[in-house]
C-alpha cells in the first residue's frame, strides 16, 4: 500500500517533533522562506538553534568569506562550513551526547522587478544521523521556473523542507529520496538540474548514477559531469564558452567516435567566431540512448561514461530528443557558437518531417529553433556497406520535397563536410564491435581506441570473454 504523501507543514511539524535534531538555518537572497514553515507549524524551538539571512553583501561576506559570484556553490560551502562549526562549537559539549545537528543553508536568485535574468539557487544541508559522527552532504542546485517573485519564495520554502525532511528520514532509500524532492510541488515550477552526495551515510551512492535519475525520474531535462566523475551544475562549465557536442550510444566507444570529433574540433576552432575562445567539447547521451527494451542498466550506463572518462571526456545525460531542444538548453548558458557533430544517417533522420508533427509549423519550426542562433551541424561521411559508395553531406539525398531546404542550409553552411577523416574509420559500426566482443572475435580490438580496449579486456566490459 502506498503511503500518502505529507503536506509541507505536516513534514515540518514531524522534525519538529523530534527533539533529536537541532540546527540551524542560513537563507540568502529570497527571504527565510525555509525556516518559515518550521516556525508556523509550532514546536520550532526543538529544532531551531538559529535562524539567520545575511542579505546584504558586506554583511554576508564579513560573515563568510569575499566572494566573486554569491549565488553560487562555493558560497553555500562557506555558509555551511561556517554554520555546522558554529554549531558544534557553541552546543557540542552541551547537548552534543544526545543530538543530531545540522546547518541548511540556501543562497538563490529568485525573480526580481526589473530583471529577466534565469531564477536558481543553491540548496544544501550537513547533518548527522547519530549524535557526535561525522555529518554527511547533500547539495542540490535548482532552477526556479514560476513567473512570480511571491511564487518562487513559496516554491523554495516547500522544496526546502522536502529537502530537510528527506535528508532526515529517506536517507537510507535515495530513490524514494528523489522523488520526494517535488511533493507538492510539480515539474512546471521546479527543475532540480543537479545533486551531489557525500559523507560517511553515502559512501556507496554513485553521483553519477544520482545525475542519471534525475533525468530519468523528470526531475530534470538534462544533468551534466566531468571525465574525473564530478556532477557539475551547467553554468559552472558552459558558461559563455563555444561548445561542440556529439551524441552517441558510445557502446563502445569506437575509433569512429573520436576520429569524427577530433575532425569537428579541427574545423570548428578554424571558424572566424570561435578562434580565440574557450571550446568546451561534450558528449551526450540521451535516455533513448542509454535504454534497451525501456529499460536502463545502470551498471551498463557507468562502464560507457568510464570509457569515455578514460578519453578525457565531459559527459552530457539528456532527455532531449530533438536536437532544437538540445540547442535550446545550451544557449541558455552561453552566447557562442555551438557545433553538433553527426553522422550521416542522423543528418537523415533529422530530415523526417514525421518527427514533427506536433509542432505547429512542422520542419520548418524545427530548423527555425534549432538554427535560430549560430549553430552549425558538422557532417562524417559514410561509406555505404553494400554499394562502397561514399555518401557526404554534399551528396546526400533527401525526399523531394525538402530538396530546396536542404540545399539552402548548404549553401549556408548550416551543414558543413567534414575534412580529413581517416578512410579507415569509415567501415566501423559500434554495433558490429559490440557483437564482436560478445562473440570473442579479436579483431574487435583493432576498431576502438588503445585505453578502451584495455578497460573493456580489464574490466569485462559488454560481454566480453577472455
Amino acid at each position: 500500500m502506498t503511503q500518502a504523501m505529507l503536506s509541507t507543514n505536516q513534514k515540518a511539524l514531524q522534525i519538529n517533533r523530534d527533539r533529536s535534531k537541532y540546527g540551524t538555518f542560513a537563507e540568502i537572497g529570497a527571504g527565510q522562506e525555509v525556516a518559515r514553515f518550521f516556525f508556523k507549524v509550532g514546536g520550532a524551538a526543538g529544532t531551531i538553534a538559529k535562524s539567520i539571512s545575511a542579505y546584504d553583501m558586506t554583511v554576508s561576506d564579513a560573515i563568510y568569506g569575499s566572494t566573486s559570484r554569491y549565488v553560487s556553490r562555493k558560497r553555500l560551502h562557506s555558509m555551511l562550513d561556517c554554520e555546522f562549526a558554529l554549531l558544534r562549537k557553541r552546543l557540542d559539549q552541551s547537548i552534543g551526547a544526545d543530538t543530531t545537528f545540522f546547518a541548511f543553508a540556501n543562497t538563490v536568485k529568485a525573480k526580481s522587478y526589473a530583471g529577466a535574468d534565469e531564477s536558481h539557487g543553491w540548496l544544501g544541508i550537513r547533518f548527522q544521523v547519530a549524535p557526535q559522527t561525522e555529518p554527511s552532504e547533500i547539495i542540490i542546485h535548482i532552477r526556479m521556473l514560476d513567473e512570480s517573485n511571491l511564487q518562487q519564495q513559496e516554491a523554495l520554502g516547500v522544496f526546502g523542507v522536502n529537502v530537510i525532511h528527506g535528508a532526515f528520514f529517506l536517507h537510507q532509500d535515495i530513490g524514494a529520496f528523489l522523488k520526494s524532492l517535488l511533493d507538492n510541488l510539480t515539474r512546471s515550477r521546479v527543475e532540480v538540474d543537479m545533486i551531489k552526495l557525500s559523507g560517511p551515510i553515502f559512501k556507496n551512492e554513485d553521483n553519477r548514477i544520482m545525475s542519471l535519475e534525475l533525468v530519468r525520474l523528470g526531475l530534470a531535462d538534462s544533468a551534466m559531469f566531468t571525465s574525473e566523475g564530478d556532477v557539475v551544475q551547467p553554468s559552472e562549465i558552459l558558461y559563455k564558452k563555444a561548445i561542440l557536442v556529439e551524441r552517441g550510444s558510445f557502446r563502445p566507444v569506437t575509433r569512429v567516435t573520436l576520429n569524427m570529433l577530433d575532425c569537428a574540433k579541427a574545423q570548428f576552432v578554424q571558424e572566424p567566431e570561435v578562434q580565440g575562445k574557450d571550446v568546451l567539447v561534450l558528449t551526450e547521451m540521451t535516455l533513448r540512448n542509454l535504454s534497451e527494451d525501456g529499460e536502463i542498466d545502470q551498471q551498463d550506463f557507468l562502464d560507457r561514461v568510464d570509457l569515455l572518462g578514460s578519453l578525457g571526456k565531459t559527459v552530457l545525460i539528456s532527455n532531449y530528443g530533438r536536437f532544437y531542444r538540445l540547442a535550446d538548453y545550451l544557449f541558455r548558458y552561453t552566447n557562442q557558437m555551438i557545433g553538433l557533430a553527426m553522422g550521416i544517417p542522423t543528418v537523415k533522420e533529422i530530415f523526417k518531417e514525421k518527427y514533427y508533427s506536433d509542432l505547429d509549423g512542422g520542419i520548418l519550426e524545427s530548423f527555425g529553433r534549432l538554427f535560430k542562433n549560430d549553430l552549425r551541424l558538422y557532417v562524417y561521411p559514410l561509406k555505404d556497406p553494400k554499394t562502397g559508395a561514399l555518401i557526404t553531406a554534399a551528396n546526400l539525398m533527401v525526399t523531394p520535397k525538402l530538396r530546396h531546404l536542404y540545399a539552402h542550409m548548404l549553401e549556408n553552411l548550416y551543414l558543413i563536410d567534414l575534412k580529413g577523416y581517416d578512410g579507415s574509420c569509415l567501415p566501423i559500426f559500434s554495433r558490429e564491435v559490440l557483437s564482436k566482443i560478445r562473440k570473442a572475435d579479436a579483431s574487435w580490438e583493432e576498431l576502438v581506441p588503445p585505453q578502451v580496449a584495455s578497460l573493456i579486456k580489464t574490466r569485462g566490459l559488454f560481454g566480453y570473454l577472455k
